[in-house]
């Protein structure tokens, strides 16, 4: 049920255990420098999925009828999506919850991989039905984009494992540090919007280095080039469960994620649909067990729910619930935006040629 296209790309020539994160060293072919990385969970836990005729009657005439969701995708890392070590197959959470969607839809995927900057504008064009890729609840998103929730994920931090940086519960402990993160996303924008921080507090301001690939935010952490990443919580406790060199500091943040579609959309009835009906019959359960993201497992799917607050000054906690990583345009000053090798954490992959990135959030 799946068709995957790509966008033309440069073929890294980086090696990778340096791509892949390798914090403790780079060696191709050499698994103890790289983390002794393992292969992708192989269980397909959707093939078991079938139409929902109830559901199905839900969408709208066009997708009906031509029985094609077009679906564009990042590929930026595991836990979320990434390619396997035959650089063709994309895999992980969001591919699964996906695919499992259309199939109670009983549709097929058209699926094309796409940068993470780039699918929300696409989506509001009309150039995709949905859009996947951690992207968190937002009201400024929620502007041109419906979002229907699958998980919770959120913002963390991590640094190396010879830091002495503590848990981040107020962005002031920063101040005077490079911060490198993913561009685009709400990490960027959260940072942006919080400059002022360090200048109440009469310190030097932190630094924002922004990615547009996740495995060269890594790469800059390894090299010194940058103090602390902040990431997912997902993908930073993956990542730091597989590579010696790494810590994970702590989360920061919860945020609702969704699959997003243009606002508006007849499809967020459905997509809800499917996805509180993968809950129930336990396929969702499934999903999260097999990629270890338990911990963001939503009772039920919502359709645009309000933004959970970020921590308040002082690092006192917003309010709302917990729940998922988001990304935004970001905001303030003008940031430099870098570019590496892409590879996916912890597992054996091989540097691909497509240049959609972004862990997301």
């Amino acid at each position: 049920m799946l068709g995957l296209r790509r966008r033309a790309g440069r073929r890294s020539s980086a090696c990778i255990a340096v791509a892949a994160l390798a914090l403790a060293g780079c060696a191709p072919g050499n698994t103890a420098a790289s983390g002794s990385p393992g292969a992708a969970p192989a269980e397909n836990v959707v093939s078991h999925v079938v139409k929902d005729e109830r559901i199905a009657a839900l969408l709208p005439a066009r997708i009906r009828q031509a029985g094609v969701l077009r679906v564009a995708s990042t590929a930026g890392g595991p836990p979320s999506s990434f390619y396997t070590e035959d650089n063709k197959t994309l895999v992980g959470q969001d591919i699964d919850i996906s695919e499992a969607v259309a199939r109670v839809l009983g549709l097929r995927i058209d699926r094309e991989v796409a940068s993470f900057e780039s699918i929300l504008p696409a989506l509001a064009a009309g150039k995709y039905d949905v859009g996947t890729g951690n992207f968190g609840v937002t009201e400024e998103r929620k502007k041109t984009i419906d979002f229907v929730t699958y998980i919770d994920d959120g913002q963390a931090f991590a640094v190396r494992q010879d830091s002495k940086l503590g848990p981040v519960t107020d962005l002031v402990q920063l101040c005077g540090l490079v911060i490198g993160t993913g561009a685009g996303t709400t990490f960027e924008a959260t940072l942006e919007e919080n400059r002022h921080v360090c200048a109440d507090a009469g310190k030097k301001p932190y630094e924002i280095r922004s990615f547009s690939e996740n495995s060269a935010t890594y790469l800059a952490l390894r090299q010194g080039r940058i103090d602390v990443i902040m990431s997912t919580i997902n993908g930073l406790r993956h990542a730091a469960s597989r590579q010696p060199g790494l810590k994970f500091l702590n989360e920061y943040r919860r945020l609702d994620v969704g699959l997003a579609v243009k606002k508006g959309s007849p499809l967020a009835k459905p997509l809800q649909a499917a996805i509180n009906k993968l809950i129930e019959d336990g396929t969702y359960a499934r999903i999260l067990r097999k990629w270890g993201t338990q911990g963001s497992a939503i009772p039920e799917s919502r359709i645009n729910p309000p933004e959970l607050k970020a921590p308040g000054p002082g690092g006192s906690p917003g309010t709302g619930r917990t729940g998922a990583a988001t990304s935004g345009p970001a905001l303030g000053a003008a940031r430099r935006v870098e570019r590496g090798p892409r590879v996916a954490l912890g597992y054996r992959v091989e540097p691909t040629r497509d240049p959609a990135a972004g862990e997301a959030g």
